[in-house]
């Protein structure tokens, strides 16, 4: 009876463990969400403050060109007081044409107006013809910001917006900082391994980890984690007691997209987070009968090999 009492009080233990890891994770989680936030705050009071010194910038340089325009007067008059004689500057257009001395008083007369005219109608123009800096700028932050973004917001939420791949565990290892991750390099057909932080430690033994075949969500935002940055995510059926693994098909190769019959559209380049498309897809996703993995029933294929399965786990949950 003290035994029994006593694995009741260890599995206790184990399960309060576990959930104090998963919280732990989490936090981090969100301390690089909050530190995000705060680097975009710094940013926008730079510019906040660079706008203002710009616009007071511009009223002194009006205030200038104001005081230039009134001492110019008051020298010219000045002049005309001293018996100076006023030479008026001939335009740039009036120099070109035909030199008012030679033409009668009254042409003299139309030709100045005239040039007068033209020279407006060439300042409007280069107004006119002069880009818009400003607008230009408007525009190029939010087509960069749309890129960030990563999708169209047109787009259906559906399971055709993950970048499901297959991919290539080729080392695992127990991470640094925290006793239930592993840290993993993963050849998802690119040209470099990607780096994969998952808590997978307390369920899969690191010998299984190496060397084997798995289902990637790629085109999550990378998210750094107990210090290291993880750039995709290993699918697994879930359940509260038991996580396994999703096995691709055995003659896939890395970097084979993970398709689905019923969802033909094309993945975002990467799931906004602020959008929580990955959030809405997931309570979707789950093991049939004969453990396949699939989305509203319809299963997680790789064109011309197979479905992708659990190994035992049958009608749970995918993360």
């Amino acid at each position: 009876m003290f035994l029994i009492r006593q694995l009741i009080r260890m599995s206790s233990d184990r399960a309060l463990l576990n959930r104090l890891e998963q919280r732990a994770v989490e936090a981090d989680q969100v301390i690089e969400y909050l530190k995000q936030q705060v680097a975009l705050l710094k940013e926008k009071t730079i510019l906040q403050a660079s706008q203002r010194e710009e616009k007071r910038l511009r009223v002194e340089n009006a205030k200038l060109k104001k005081e230039i325009e009134d001492l110019k007067q008051s020298l010219i008059e000045a002049e005309i007081r001293n018996g100076v004689k006023q030479i008026p500057h001939p335009t740039e257009t009036s120099v070109q044409s035909t030199p008012a001395t030679c033409l009668p008083p009254q042409t003299q007369v139309t030709t100045a107006s005239a040039n007068a005219k033209t020279a407006e109608v060439n300042e409007e123009k280069k107004k006119k013809d002069k880009p818009d800096k400003k607008q230009d700028k408007k525009g190029e932050k939010k087509e960069k910001k749309q890129t960030m973004g990563g999708g169209d917001d047109s787009k259906p939420i559906d399971v055709s917006r993950l970048d499901l791949r297959i991919g290539r565990i080729i080392t695992a290892k127990k991470h640094p900082d925290a006793d239930s991750l592993y840290v993993e390099e993963v050849d998802v057909g690119e040209t470099n391994p990607r780096t994969v932080v998952s808590g997978l430690v307390k369920h899969i033994s690191i010998e299984e980890m190496q060397n084997r075949l798995a289902v990637m969500l790629c085109n999550l935002k990378p998210a750094k984690m107990r210090g290291v940055v993880s750039q995709a995510m290993v699918m697994c059926a879930s359940s509260p007691e038991k996580v396994e693994i999703l096995d691709p098909p055995c003659d896939a190769l890395p970097g084979d997209r993970v398709t689905f019959e019923n969802y033909p559209g094309e993945p975002d380049k990467e799931l906004n987070p602020k959008k929580k498309i990955w959030d809405q897809i997931q309570p979707d996703l789950s093991t049939n009968e004969e453990c396949i993995a699939t989305y509203k029933g319809t299963p997680f294929v790789v064109k011309g090999k197979g479905v992708c399965k659990a190994q035992t786990m049958a009608n749970s949950g995918i993360k």
